[in-house]
């Protein structure tokens, strides 16, 4: 990381993280640049992009109108040329008005051209709860990203994965939808950014015998705390973070699943529908004679995000994963 971002030992946040992913990124290449709602002179709603207008000028830290189809829209035209585009999609959904533009370029500009025409546009958008965020502010849309083929879809859940997975992102010559915990902006740890890791490998987090808990994004510290609190019931769960949903690394989850032979999936997201759907058939189609237990899910509710004083009901917590790690011990 750059010296004009680093902190002392233990005190990095991500925020600070993903800051410095951009600034390296930028130094290194001039075709880099920034642009999104306010990310010039504010440096953006969680400031990540605080500093980047003043070291790097207007032309490639650049503030747009409030229009997010135009942004992308953008976007591509720059890609098309030559430049590696980072966009910034204030919340996640305001990028809703920009979908069309994603579905309909983005993604199948590659394919529309036989490959002639990569488009390394990496679309970088907070999502998620946690924040006592209205209506707008909190959504987990994952989903619409990882069902379309064409786009890349990777979450950082730790510190170093916020540097470098947008590292990696930013060097892809296929879009990246690069989706942002917001609850986890302020989360530290000691961070010294090693080689940057290819896109589409999970990772065990925890080791474990009784169960596999499959989770990513803002949803793997609930999970280590929930596998921390099972010892007291003597279950041993394992957690993954999966890190990129596509490409989706059915290696590593399927090996950390036939090790139990127990899975639950976790996320924010609503169930029906959503990743862990996916997620929970892949690992049964490729471990059914390795399971003793259905796969279950604990995810949000099938519900437009709630209040902000409702939140905490609708989040998957601690309680929620073990009452679902309880079932796997009686469904055999």
């Amino acid at each position: 990381m750059s010296t004009a971002t680093a902190t002392p030992a233990g005190s990095t946040t991500m925020a600070q993280a993903l800051n410095g992913a951009l600034r390296d990124a930028m130094r290194e290449d001039p075709n880099v640049l920034v642009m999104g709602e306010d990310v010039g002179t504010l440096g953006g709603v969680f400031r990540i992009t605080d500093g980047l207008a003043a070291e790097f000028g207007a032309d490639r830290c650049l503030d747009t109108p409030l229009a997010e189809a135009g942004i992308l829209g953008s976007a591509v035209g720059m890609a098309m040329y030559g430049l590696r585009p980072v966009v910034e999609l204030q919340f996640d959904a305001f990028a809703y008005p920009a979908f069309e533009q994603l579905l309909s370029h983005v993604a199948k500009m590659r394919n529309r051209t036989a490959g002639r025409l990569p488009l390394p546009i990496t679309i970088r958008i907070p999502y998620g709860g946690g924040i006592g965020g209205v209506e707008h502010h909190s959504d987990s849309s994952e989903a619409y990203y990882a069902h379309t083929p064409g786009l890349h879809v990777v979450t950082p859940a730790t510190v170093a994965d916020g540097y470098g997975l947008l590292r990696a992102a930013i060097a892809s010559d296929d879009p990246v939808v690069f989706l942002e915990p917001k609850r986890l902006y302020w989360s530290k740890d000691d961070v010294t950014p090693g080689p940057v890791e290819p896109i589409g490998r999970a990772v065990v987090r925890r080791q474990g015998t009784s169960a596999t808990l499959l989770t990513y994004g803002p949803s793997l510290p609930v999970c280590l705390e929930a596998a921390e609190a099972a010892r007291a019931e003597g279950w041993d769960l394992a957690v993954v973070d999966l890190r990129s949903l596509t490409p989706f690394d059915d290696e590593t989850v399927c090996a950390a699943v036939r090790a139990t032979g127990r899975a639950v999936v976790v996320h924010e997201a609503t169930g029906f529908g959503g990743v862990g759907a996916e997620i929970a058939a892949r690992v049964m189609e490729r471990c059914f004679h390795h399971l003793a237990a259905p796969v279950l899910r604990v995810t949000g509710f099938d519900i437009p995000y709630p209040p902000p004083m409702l939140e905490r009901h609708h989040l998957p917590g601690v309680d929620r994963i073990l009452d679902a790690v309880a079932r796997l011990q009686w469904e055999q």
